[in-house]
């Protein structure tokens, strides 16, 4: 942003040789000066699934991510981001609509929100009707089959695709996009559509091919190029990164740097004591490769295996944002780009049992989210602030004085940038869809606090509890369900009325003082 120099009326006439025309010809230009429209923000998302708050920014000493660690150093770290449902697409539906999952009924990877909610504004929609050119590459909506053509003023961008920019990936879009209405905004179980993946029978691969022929880096060179295209004017670019999700996949040169055998496994590896079966599930996603058994505990070599390979891939998914944090201040618009860097979810790496995201669970809802905003204050700084995914619509709007869109369910954290320590949320929400055999569909509604974890199941009629609470004061491990001890009857009744007034009971202050902390 420009810093304009205000001079004074008196040091003005003390200057010397000023005369009441030179005094009122340049009051008038100050005037057209302060007349003039501020550059607009431009902004840089950037999605990664399946990433963890385990990062250096975080303080793991365990993983190197020195890329977004600097962007971290001159930005905001929010230490308790939560998805509200820790799947793909319900995912980057709730981030790109600022709707939440019971409001598009977007609960499994294969319908389109406008199914149900064909009016929705989207986030890249609101900047562009708004004078922003808004374009994508990768996994940004949950594929090119379920890709939304009308957020984006450029057609959004693939590996393996057409070039960016061109008629024939204009035209491809386009019939993707015919064919998603055509089939009443569903696709079908084997129509993926996704971002192009290496074939594999393994979980993970260290890769000894050309890194250039790997999706992430090919994604993030393309929308390198992109910013240098849309330099001149404001833009809202948005990139998906594959990151750590399966199959992982990342170049040789990244598992040389978390040596064999020495990963560090949960401390937590059984299911919480007393806690719903369906609370859990069966680690489905990671039991497809051949090097992974069909059922049972997966062995500890292999889970270290598994956890390294994560690492791996989650420090190559970091080169790719050092490339495009190169490409602003190689263009020179660092300065006025609001970068964001967004977990799509958590995952599980062996804890409670589980791999994978596709719980309630700290592990899967817990995402790591990473903000730098031009100019703005308290750079450098942590907020243990209770943030959701579906904040960040309302929220980049604000940073970049664009205007809100009607019905947002999120609220903006804007305010964060300028006091870290204020109060805010009561309660964030998360939730996830169960169906259990012999009984049918149910919901398991989540709700975490800054000491508590509580889930109510819905819609399943079973001898078991349906209510979970965690107290996370002396422990972040969910070891038990404490629900059923007497003792919590009142603390259970009070947190059951939170989560039935839900997110609008829980919308932070709006007047915010600071938090008094012992």
């Amino acid at each position: 942003m420009n810093h304009r120099l205000h001079t004074s009326r008196r040091e003005f006439l003390c200057s010397g040789g000023a005369s009441l025309s030179g005094l009122a010809a340049a009051t008038a230009g100050l005037a057209q000066q302060t007349a003039e429209p501020q550059p607009k923000l431009n902004v840089l998302l950037v999605l990664v699934d399946d990433l963890r708050p385990e990062l250096g920014c975080y303080g793991s000493p365990r993983v190197k991510t020195p890329h977004i660690d600097r962007l971290a150093a001159h930005g905001m770290t929010f230490l308790r981001s939560y998805c509200q449902q820790a799947a793909s697409s319900p995912s980057r539906t709730t981030l790109l609509t600022g709707l939440r999952p019971d409001t598009t009924r977007v609960y499994d990877q294969r319908i389109h929100f406008r199914a149900y909610r064909p009016n929705a504004m989207t986030l890249p929609a609101q900047f562009r009707d708004h004078g922003y050119e808004t374009t994508a590459f990768g996994k940004v909506f949950e594929s090119p089959a379920l890709d939304d053509r009308q957020s984006w003023s450029i057609a959004p961008w693939n590996p393996g695709g057409p070039a960016w920019r061109s008629d024939e990936n204009d035209a491809q879009s386009e019939a993707n996009w015919r064919r998603l209405q055509r089939s009443g905004w569903r696709i079908s179980e084997g129509e993926s559509g996704t971002v192009a993946r290496a074939t594999t029978s393994s979980s993970w691969r260290a890769s000894s091919a050309d890194e250039s022929q790997l999706p992430d880096e090919q994604i993030a060179a393309a929308a390198a190029e992109a910013i240098a295209q849309l330099r001149d004017r404001p833009f809202f670019i948005a990139v998906g990164l594959r990151g750590p999700s399966l199959p992982m996949i990342a170049p040789e040169r990244f598992f040389k740097l978390y040596p064999t055998g020495r990963s560090d496994i949960p401390k937590d590896p059984d299911p919480p004591r007393d806690a719903p079966r369906f609370a859990l599930h069966g680690s489905d996603e990671i039991r497809t490769y051949d090097d992974i058994p069909g059922e049972g505990p997966i062995p500890i070599p292999k889970a270290r295996e598994l956890i390294r390979a994560y690492r791996a891939c989650l420090t190559f998914a970091d080169s790719q944002v050092g490339v495009l944090l190169d490409a602003l201040d190689q263009n020179g618009i660092a300065e006025r780009t609001a970068v964001a860097i967004v977990g799509v979810s958590g995952s599980h790496l062996g804890e409670l049992g589980l791999w994978n995201k596709h719980s309630n669970y700290e592990a899967a809802t817990h995402t790591a989210l990473v903000v730098r905003a031009p100019l703005q204050r308290n750079a450098g700084r942590k907020t243990e602030a209770l943030v959701e995914s579906v904040d960040l619509f309302p929220s980049l709007c604000a940073l970049c004085d664009v205007p809100q869109a009607p019905n947002m369910e999120g609220s903006s954290w804007r305010g964060i940038f300028d006091d870290p320590k204020r109060l805010w949320k009561r309660a964030v929400f998360s939730q996830h869809p169960r169906i259990i055999p012999g009984v049918g569909p149910g919901m398991g509604y989540s709700m975490r606090t800054e000491r508590y974890r509580y889930t109510e199941w819905s819609g399943i009629d079973s001898p078991y509890s349906t209510v979970e609470l965690y107290d996370y004061k002396n422990s972040r491990n969910e070891l038990r369900n404490i629900a059923n001890r007497p003792e919590h009857v009142s603390l259970l009744n009070g947190l059951a009325h939170m989560l039935r007034e839900g997110w609008e009971g829980s919308r932070p202050p709006t007047q915010l003082p600071t938090r008094v902390r012992g």
